[in-house]
């Protein structure tokens, strides 16, 4: 936890925050903090700055918080990413808050097994809960965006091609395609898909969306793997 990242109902003053239950074991038993100390803090969807931890107990720590810092930019980006499995999703949705993506469309394809949808991952708080832990270690206040489309065709039919106007349209997908580009200065919208990729189909219908498909070479890597390379190498 690199930011101590506080909700409205943590504030008891304006310039005073109470915390228990994680972010106070966090602060124990992590940051071993006493009384005193300054930590880096930020307030979900606002302002970071400093706060002064002014009471430590069992029970709860307390604050004086100063919040007069804009949290880091986003990337111009909006990532469709084809439903990974459950134990991974959680690990991409921490991956793609600390990155800065300021939306993430979640996708059916062909591949995506039909019980991944019953994962209780996708249930709002749980999400939420990723999505901060991502924020955390990044030092940013401002969640991403989910949308969650189970299917496929009306969604890159219909939405899709409005989504991608105006930006780089890419496909991450193994094979005889172009390299994906580097350090791009453009909004992007870029799918990636399942274990085992894409079928054919679906690249033809997000060919037609506008998206071009490009590669990161022969070796074939994992959903978790593959979305911070792809977005290390573009932003």
């Amino acid at each position: 936890m690199n930011l101590l990242l506080l909700e409205d109902a943590d504030f008891v003053a304006a310039d005073r925050v109470v915390l228990a239950g994680r972010r106070l074991k966090h602060l124990q038993e992590v940051h071993r903090a006493a009384v005193g100390d300054s930590l880096r803090v930020g307030r979900l969807g606002g302002l970071m700055g400093s706060g002064t931890l002014l009471q430590l107990s069992e029970q709860h720590a307390e604050l004086q918080v100063s919040l007069d810092q804009p949290p880091p930019a986003k990337l111009p980006l909006t990532l469709l990413l084809a439903l990974p499995r459950p134990k991974m999703l959680k690990r991409v949705l921490q991956t793609v808050s600390a990155m800065g993506v300021p939306r993430l469309i979640l996708l059916n394809s062909y591949r995506v097994e039909k019980s991944f949808w019953q994962t209780p991952f996708l249930e709002e708080e749980a999400l939420r809960e990723q999505l901060i832990l991502g924020l955390e270690q990044a030092r940013d206040t401002v969640l991403p965006e989910v949308i969650i489309e189970k299917r496929f065709k009306p969604f890159v039919e219909d939405q899709l091609p409005g989504i991608t106007a105006g930006s780089l349209g890419l496909v991450g997908h193994p094979g005889d395609f172009p390299a994906c580009p580097r350090a791009v200065e453009q909004a992007v919208t870029l799918a990636i898909g399942p274990e085992g990729g894409w079928i054919s189909y679906e690249v033809d219908k997000l060919r037609e969306a506008g998206l071009t498909p490009v590669q990161l070479g022969e070796r074939i890597l994992r959903v978790e793997t593959a979305v911070p390379a792809l977005l290390a190498r573009l932003f």
